[in-house]
């Protein structure tokens, strides 16, 4: 979670250009439509092409963004005014935007697809974005230091490894590499980046091996995208998994927007939220209650009410962190 700084060449860029065509031709794009940008560099600038992916190649219409340290509301607004075709920014903001238009009604209804990058996306947010807007979403699996590693598949919602660029393995904790169904950590080889080489590069993350995909592109498939190891959960007992809690467990308990949970202690949960109103004790109680079943553990839990949870230096959103060293 360390803000890093990468170098790159022209020709690592260009493989990286090559890589976001290929995602607009898979998925079949409207390149003359509005494309919608919320994320951390955004500057509310509206340009005349989608960007470096397509300039000097193809004439799209034009981009609108926005900072995604703008609030829900705000963001909903902008994008009911500006009626863009496509929307690309962060699941976490994704998911947000989607539970908001849920509640307050709103249906966008010239959105016509989601893509998202930089943070796991979990299925909750796909169901969060049909119910909200009847649409499917498109994950593109990148890092800052690599750039666009894999691509979903236009016709499944596994991962195509973008082979060309990278060499990607899965390997168990003794190296040996995983078979389809197995997971294991992800480690990355860019094969052009000559500025800054990577050769096999533990980026953090934990994948799942795929099957041979049908759709006949052969490229190596991830079946799913699990996390990092800093997004796992430890119990007393040394166990480790990635913890769920989607938002429906603890959504009718009180009016929560926001939940972050962060283990500072083989026992302990650190709990912040943001919520339209202070918990009740009976409220507390049961969230508590929640959590320590959806764990699977009954942990200790600290309940912290904020007014905004602060996103990481580069505008992420980790729904659990741990602090636990193994």
């Amino acid at each position: 979670g360390t803000p890093v700084h990468a170098w790159a060449t022209d020709i690592s860029q260009l493989f990286t250009t090559a890589f976001t065509l290929r995602d607009h031709c898979w998925h079949r794009r409207d390149l003359s439509a509005r494309l919608a940008v919320i994320h951390t560099l955004a500057d509310g600038r509206t340009g005349a092409n989608w960007g470096a992916g397509t300039a000097g190649i193809f004439q799209t219409g034009p981009v609108v963004t926005m900072n995604i340290r703008n609030d829900i509301a705000t963001q909903a607004d902008w994008l009911a005014r500006q009626e863009p075709v496509y929307l690309l920014s962060h699941p976490s903001n994704i998911r947000e935007l989607a539970r908001y238009c849920l509640e307050q009604e709103i249906t966008l209804p010239t959105l016509g697809e989601v893509v998202t990058f930089g943070e796991l996306l979990v299925a909750e947010t796909r169901d969060l974005a049909r119910r909200a807007w009847d649409l499917e979403i498109k994950d593109v699996y990148s890092s800052e230091e690599s750039g666009t590693m894999a691509l979903q598949c236009p016709e499944r919602e596994h991962y195509h490894v973008q082979a060309e660029g990278y060499y990607l393995e899965v390997l168990h904790g003794d190296g040996r590499p995983c078979a389809p169904g197995e997971t294991g950590q992800v480690v990355v080889t860019a094969l052009h980046n000559l500025a800054m080489p990577l050769i096999r590069y533990a980026i953090g993350d934990y994948a799942e091996v795929g099957e041979d995909c049908p759709c006949g592109r052969g490229l190596p498939v991830l079946k799913r995208i699990l996390g990092r190891s800093r997004n796992m959960l430890t119990l007393p007992d040394g166990t480790r998994h990635w913890p769920s809690f989607p938002t429906r467990t603890w959504l009718k308990i009180a009016p929560i927007r926001q939940l972050q949970l962060e283990q500072d202690r083989p026992d302990h949960i650190q709990v912040r939220l943001v919520a339209d109103a202070p918990l009740s004790t009976h409220q507390q109680s049961q969230l508590i209650d929640v959590l320590r079943e959806s764990l699977g553990y009954p942990f200790n839990i600290t309940l912290e009410l904020l007014e905004q949870i602060p996103r990481t230096a580069n505008a992420k959103f980790e729904d659990f962190i741990s602090r636990i060293d193994v």
